[in-house]
C-alpha cells in the first residue's frame, strides 16, 4: 500500500523559512517523479515543484529562487525548502508521487505565512 506522509508545515512570519518533508512507503521511490502541490482556499491545486528520478527539477514561476526541492532516495523522502516566504504562499501543501499510471497523494500539511 502506497503511503505519503508530509511534515514540517506551520505558522511563520513573512520572510521566514520552513522545510517540508514527505516520507514515502510502498513504492520504489527512486523511479518516481515526486513533487509538491499546494491549494489555497477557493483556488485550484497547483504545482509548486517536482523532481524526476534523475534529479532534474521544475518550479512554478512564483517560487523560483525562493524554494528548493530535493530528494533522498535512501530515505524515500522528498523535501521542500521554502525561504523568503510570503503571505501568498499560505496553502495546504500536498506531496505527490507519480510513475506511469501510478499517482499517489499525501494528506497535506498546512503552511500559513503571516504578514
Amino acid at each position: 500500500q502506497v503511503r505519503l506522509v508530509e511534515s514540517g508545515g506551520g505558522l511563520v512570519q513573512a520572510g521566514g523559512s520552513l522545510r517540508l518533508s514527505c516520507a514515502a512507503s510502498g513504492i520504489l521511490f527512486s523511479i518516481y517523479t515526486v513533487g509538491w502541490y499546494r491549494q489555497a482556499p477557493g483556488k485550484q491545486r497547483e504545482l509548486v515543484a517536482n523532481i524526476i528520478s534523475g534529479g532534474s527539477t521544475n518550479y512554478a514561476d512564483s517560487v523560483k529562487g525562493r524554494f528548493t526541492i530535493s530528494r533522498e532516495n535512501t530515505k524515500n523522502t522528498v523535501y521542500l525548502q521554502m525561504n523568503s516566504l510570503k503571505p501568498e504562499d499560505t496553502a495546504v501543501y500536498f506531496c505527490n508521487a507519480r510513475h506511469l499510471i501510478h499517482d499517489a497523494w499525501g494528506q497535506g500539511t498546512q503552511v500559513t505565512v503571516s504578514s
